[in-house]
């Protein structure tokens, strides 16, 4: 009954949801019923909820490595500093800086003029994808969803490295036998999210980067394997460890 486990995790499945339903049935469709049409307006709210969930998802496990770093570091005075009232002020937090921050993006999209071309090469509305049929210059679109999601996930993961250092740091002095063992065990979930979280994010940025040498099909398919793959594990891992 902690509030990491009502309300943080209930957080995390709640993004999870949203992120698969907002992709995977349209992708669904499209290869099940050869259904490849959508609307306009149904693209740009895809595109924002893909853009918005996703660094929310990120904030939420730099909460977490918050909340395991005062657990482990200061564990007498963890239940004066992670409260319910501090926790639903963090779940606002995330809501709020993530949707703000992705808001700009449809909304540029969306401004653009767009000429006859209105096939995009790819199974979900991404804003690249989209904001390339259009006639305008598109530099700043992309220019701005490059500093925002960076700074935005950027930020998170400089302060989930952060915690666990301190973490690492504070298990290495202690001395009990098979106390440190116990302390990192605790951090052991909501490390292989991060990491499952992390890698396949890693993988796409790549595979972006390196678009002229590899199948252009490549980035798409891991597009949509990071909307399914952390969804997908994080209430077997959590659930196992609970």
């Amino acid at each position: 009954h902690q509030p990491m486990y009502n309300l943080l995790l209930s957080l995390l499945s709640l993004l999870d949801m949203v992120l698969c339903l907002t992709v995977i049935p349209k992708v669904l469709a499209i290869f099940w019923f050869d259904n490849k049409s959508i609307s306009f307006p149904g693209c740009f709210v895809q595109m924002f909820i893909m853009n918005s969930f996703l660094t929310m998802e990120s904030c939420t496990f730099m909460v977490m490595a918050y909340d395991r770093y005062v657990a482990i570091c200061h564990p007498l005075r963890y239940s004066s500093i992670i409260t319910d009232q501090f926790v639903a002020r963090a779940a606002l937090f995330v809501v709020a800086r993530n949707a703000l921050f992705s808001l700009p993006v449809p909304i540029l999209s969306a401004r653009l003029r767009y000429c006859a071309e209105t096939i995009i090469k790819n199974c979900i509305c991404t804003n690249v994808s989209v904001s390339k049929l259009s006639c305008d210059d598109i530099t700043f679109n992309r220019l701005y969803q490059f500093v925002a999601g960076w700074t935005l996930l950027g930020s998170d993961l400089i302060l989930i490295v952060l915690s666990y250092s301190f973490i690492l740091k504070a298990v290495l002095r202690i001395k009990a036998e098979g106390a440190a063992a116990k302390a990192l065990s605790t951090c052991g979930s909501h490390f292989i999210l991060i990491l499952f979280f992390s890698t396949v994010l890693l993988v796409l940025v790549i595979t972006n980067l390196a678009r002229k040498r590899i199948s252009p099909d490549v980035p798409i398919l891991l597009n949509i394997l990071h909307h399914l793959i952390p969804p997908a594990l994080n209430p077997v891992i959590y659930g196992m460890k609970t």
